[in-house]
């Protein structure tokens, strides 16, 4: 599980006789838990339409594996690609959650009851049902669809044992913290590692026949264990334990510039190459929503909102503003300069980037492998869970450019050391 809290911020001005240098500081805060109910903790691996079972799992508290075989045994169907909605309200009747008819309207936690409710969502269709949990207003899913303003709201279940009270003592939340999150996450990876060196022990012809037994064995009662098949190890390529989201950073004004698209376009690019973005709007904001592994998305929001307030604060200390322009063409040229991966800090001779061109070569092609399989399994996700399917568009736009401002920018992009915040550490070889 994991707890965000989304600031929206754009700089601008608030009297152009103001002498006041930063303007104004727009700043929201909404929380969001992510929380997978408990699927991976069960051993539950790869992609799936599981809305139904997590939320369930999540509001009661019930163990997910258990809520998973019970709605499986009244749908007479695997409940990983969904169940059908008047199975869930028959599943809830019984155990005397109480269903309340709504109209359709937006999404809004705050709006609905306090403790623990399971929300039945669609889109305005009717189409890409979605069931989603909350406790105390706040969004427990893996991804949250307050975001997204093509989802209504149409009913909601509530139980009297589980209202503001009883919630707060029992704190269906805290039986999955966050920390319980990382800690099977990284359980999970240490146990894939096992088997793929037992594995290669098996494969390998040095090895002597009763080390080939011995490993083949230890894999076989690891594999049955933790409900894993031979092709969830033998894949380098493998993305079916990674846990995937969607969050939203949403700023002010519903028109995304030019530079804050470029900002997202370096973040996901050179930064973070598993994560993936795209732009929308919500009322008077911009959403710029990113995607991917969990811990990815969370650093990549991290970063895009820093790096966000210092070029937009830079162009205003420097030109009086950012959204056109020498602000905008100086904020343009920041992210241009901003330091790439694979640029040269000038101090390599020919002779040693000839000698390890070979090796970068190499890693780079493992790398990408790895990056087009996730990204690939995140619009999967993206489409299973949330129902959604991106298309390209293209905009164009004028405004008064400054080279000298560009260059600035440029410049002044280059020295920016990028950092990303609270990423894992990596051991590193001299």
């Amino acid at each position: 599980m994991f707890r965000a809290t989304v600031r929206w911020m754009r700089i601008g001005t608030l009297d152009s006789k103001s002498n006041n240098t930063f303007g104004w500081l727009a700043e929201c805060e909404m929380e969001f838990f992510w929380n997978d109910g408990g699927r991976s903790a069960c051993g539950f691996v790869g992609l799936a339409g599981d809305c139904v079972t997590r939320s369930i799992a999540i509001a009661t508290g019930l163990v997910y594996r258990d809520v998973y075989n019970q709605l499986g045994a009244a749908s007479l169907a695997t409940p990983r690609n969904g169940v059908r909605t008047d199975i869930a309200a028959k599943f809830l009747e019984d155990r005397q959650w109480r269903r309340t008819e709504i109209s359709p309207t937006s999404y809004v936690p705050s709006l609905l009851p306090a403790g623990a409710v399971i929300v039945h969502l669609a889109k305005h269709d009717g189409r890409c049902s979605h069931f989603s949990a909350l406790i105390d207003h706040v969004v427990h899913d893996t991804w949250d669809p307050s975001d997204d303003d093509d989802y209504c709201a149409y009913a909601y279940w509530t139980h009297p044992d589980y209202g503001p009270e009883s919630v707060r003592q029992s704190s269906p939340a805290s039986r999955s913290s966050s920390a319980d999150q990382d800690l099977t996450q990284a359980e999970f990876d240490k146990i894939l590692n096992r088997l793929r060196a037992m594995d290669r022990t098996a494969s390998n012809s040095a090895s002597t026949e009763a080390e080939k037994h011995n490993a083949i064995r230890m894999m076989q009662s690891l594999m049955l264990r933790h409900n894993l098949s031979r092709e969830d190890i033998t894949s380098d390529d493998n993305v079916e334990t990674v846990q995937f989201t969607q969050m939203a950073c949403p700023v002010n004004g519903s028109k995304a510039y030019n530079w804050e698209k470029a900002l997202a376009n370096y973040i996901t690019m050179h930064v973070l190459p598993t994560t993936q973005w795209y732009s929308g709007s919500k009322s008077h904001r911009t959403l710029f929503c990113f995607y991917g592994p969990l811990a990815d998305v969370r650093n990549a929001i991290a970063l895009f909102r820093e790096l966000l307030v210092t070029i937009a604060a830079a162009a205003k200390l420097q030109f009086g503003g950012h959204s056109r322009g020498s602000g905008a063409s100086y904020a343009e040229g920041y992210v241009m300069g901003l330091p790439r991966h694979g640029s040269s800090s000038g101090l390599e001779s020919p002779n040693d980037l000839k000698e390890d061109s070979a090796k970068i070569v190499s890693e780079r092609a493992l790398i990408q492998l790895r990056t087009l399989a996730i990204h690939s399994a995140a619009t999967r996700w993206l489409d299973i869970e949330c129902g959604l399917r991106l298309v390209s568009v293209s905009r164009t736009g004028r405004y008064a450019r400054d080279d000298a401002a560009e260059r600035r920018g440029i410049l002044h992009g280059s020295k920016h050391e990028i950092v990303v915040p609270n990423a894992p550490r990596r051991l590193t070889q001299s």
